[in-house]
């Protein structure tokens, strides 16, 4: 089952596919999803990234606190939703 990753603090230019190109040199990213605004349609300055769990634990470890245009990443396992 795969793992999900909580990506924070991302520059408002990254895209979903360069969300999945820095993941990818920790293994096969299923899915990788920058969150936008409903009505602007900009980054809301995260994302959220699924791969294996081996793998999703690599890139944690070696991502979190790494610059990515100018700015610190902030990646940790996903928490989830609360019920509404």
């Amino acid at each position: 089952m795969a793992k999900k990753i909580f990506v924070g603090n991302l520059p408002f230019t990254t895209t979903s596919e360069e969300l999945k190109e820095v993941f990818t040199a920790y293994g096969e990213v299923i899915t990788a999803k920058v969150v936008t605004d409903r009505i602007s349609g900009r980054s809301r300055g995260f994302g959220f990234v699924e791969m294996e769990p081996a793998a999703a634990d690599a890139a944690i470890g070696a991502l979190n606190g790494q610059d990515l245009g100018g700015r610190p990443l902030r990646v940790d396992a996903a928490k989830d939703r609360p019920p509404r």
